[in-house]
């Protein structure tokens, strides 16, 4: 099963979201089925199979995560960060500022599904394969 070494070496090679396919195809690779990051302080828990679970600890100081939303400010932090024009800790400013909470990601569905704090879906993308 894989490690948070193996995932932390396959994120190292994120430098903005453009990378984000690339990184996906090869944690899947790795045995990872779903993860859910948290913006709050970007700790995340990767799922395997049988139940396998492996969680990071936190990435930075923790975030207060805006109490309501603003989907359309966060498409567009997004956009921006996709097309590698701001860095994970500025998205991740940028989606806490827009009340995202978290986001999932399915491997089996190749989605990432962002999330507010009240658990509503307020985007669900495909991952580019």
């Amino acid at each position: 099963m894989f490690t948070l070494e193996q995932i932390k070496q396959a994120h190292s090679k994120v430098k903005s979201g453009a990378d984000f396919p690339a990184y996906i195809k090869e944690i899947k690779a790795l045995g990872v089925t779903f993860y859910e990051t948290f913006v709050t302080d970007g700790h995340t828990d990767f799922f395997g199979n049988n139940n396998y679970k492996a969680s990071t600890t936190a990435k930075y100081d923790a975030m207060t995560i805006a109490e309501i939303s603003n989907a359309e400010q966060f498409k567009a932090d997004l956009k921006a960060h996709q097309q590698g024009k701001t860095d994970y800790l500025t998205f991740c400013n940028d989606c806490a500022k827009s009340g995202i909470e978290k986001w999932a990601v399915s491997m089996k569905n190749m989605t990432c599904i962002y999330y507010d704090k009240t658990g509503k879906e307020i985007l669900a993308e495909q991952i580019p394969q």
